[in-house]
């Protein structure tokens, strides 16, 4: 991509990551922040600007948009997907991005007057990207770069086939979806308007990734309910949540959570908790690969519960348990011809594919199961949700590089 265009793609998304959209869980509606219109409705007029059709978005704040094909063979139709909300974990708002040209590949001072700083040492994978152009934060924020990123890749990439009618491509459909963060972005995502045989969210990590598997998902609200009385006249009638709570968290396996397991590693994570000594109550996330053994971890939690509730004669540990979202592969495995698409297109560009299972779920794993399948392409963020997220302008261009060869080689291959 020569300079021109990545200065497009630069001005792009620092703009898309200095606007505020943070997502918010437990709210019912979608959108569930009114700050994530602004970046919609700004995406939208832009895809009419740039020249796409039928650009629409609706009352929740989903954007989409029809780039037509400018061949005469019958061709699928294939989408792009990302979303603009960035996660609750960190804050979003008043990002302030810094622009490191030509990184000299050490540490990296986010905020001298925090003195919060970038380390090698716990960050080696930033060696990687000496001498390329390296965005981060100022150490206060996140960056947005999940999944600002993937939505300036695929805005510049449909804009450059535009101006680019030479290249021969099939009808592309663009989406983009608010909420993804508190795992909503593809519950009213509308597959039929989206009109695609199958998309790719462009939401993954480093340069190469190419995942068609995810977690299982389900979220588990535990209540542990104590009975609180003055503590100086308390025996044998106070009943403490938060030792109930204590016990709780020590029954579950203590090597099976997030900071200890990889690759297709299974994990119970503690997410949040709070109370007192009269009720305590845990946000607990359960995750794994294989169907049953997510099946096992669900009822482990539940027998866990039980247990306690025999113990104390009474029901002091209240489990709901809820499925978020399931293994895409599952939808994808007969359709693999979607995935050697992507694979042959990063090959063609000189990247060499790195397929694996994501270790966490994306809008693509809820829209396999609705219809649409969906595997994520990388779209070369580090260190997601947090004061230490960064992206290179190198990476981004590679995205937007390999969507421009989906399309490309799609005319190719399913001509009929």
């Amino acid at each position: 991509m020569n300079e021109q265009w990545s200065e497009k793609l630069l001005t792009r998304f620092l703009h898309y990551v200095k606007t505020y959209t943070e997502s918010k869980p437990g709210v019912e509606q979608i959108p569930s922040t009114p700050q994530q219109w602004d970046l919609a409705n700004y995406l939208k007029d832009e895809l009419e600007r740039i020249g796409l059709e039928d650009v629409s978005i609706d009352e929740h704040a989903y954007v989409m948009g029809y780039l037509p094909s400018n061949v005469s063979e019958h061709l699928p139709t294939i989408g792009f997907i990302a979303h603009f909300d960035t996660s609750p974990d960190f804050s979003g708002k008043d990002v302030n991005p810094q622009i490191h040209h030509n990184y000299h590949g050490g540490n990296i001072m986010l905020n001298k007057e925090q003195n919060i700083e970038m380390l090698v040492s716990e960050f080696p994978e930033l060696r990687d990207f000496a001498g390329q152009t390296l965005i981060t934060t100022d150490g206060t924020t996140l960056l947005g770069a999940d999944d600002k990123a993937g939505l300036a890749e695929i805005v510049t990439a449909v804009e450059y086939l535009i101006q680019h009618p030479e290249i021969p491509r099939p009808r592309i459909a663009v989406g983009f979806t608010p909420d993804e963060e508190v795992g909503k972005g593809a519950h009213l995502f509308d597959v039929e308007k989206f009109g695609a045989d199958w998309a790719y969210t462009m939401d993954g990590s480093s340069v190469g990734e190419l995942e068609y598997e995810n977690f299982n998902a389900a979220s588990a609200k535990i209540t542990f309910k104590g009975k609180v009385v003055h503590p100086g006249y308390a025996k044998n009638k106070m009943v403490n949540a938060i030792h109930i709570a204590r016990d709780f968290s020590a029954a579950l396996p203590a090597d099976e959570v997030p900071e200890l397991t990889d690759n297709r590693q299974g994990f119970y994570h503690q997410h949040t908790i709070s109370g007192d000594v009269d009720e305590v109550v845990l946000d607990l996330i359960i995750r794994d690969h294989d169907e049953e053994l997510f099946q096992r971890r669900k009822d482990f939690v539940l027998k866990i519960a039980q247990s306690m509730n025999k113990n104390f004669g009474q029901e002091r540990v209240v489990v709901e348990l809820n499925d978020q979202y399931f293994n895409m592969f599952k939808q994808i495995k007969d359709k693999m011809h979607i995935v050697d698409l992507a694979r042959e297109a990063m090959e063609n560009i000189g990247i060499t594919p790195d397929i694996k299972a994501i270790r966490g779920g994306t809008d693509g794993a809820q829209l396999s199961y609705k219809g649409l399948p969906c595997p994520n392409i990388f779209a070369g963020g580090q260190n997601f949700h947090s004061r230490y997220e960064y992206v290179t302008l190198e990476s981004m261009a590679r995205a937007t590089e390999v969507i421009i060869e989906i399309a490309k080689l799609a005319t190719q291959k399913f001509a009929r």
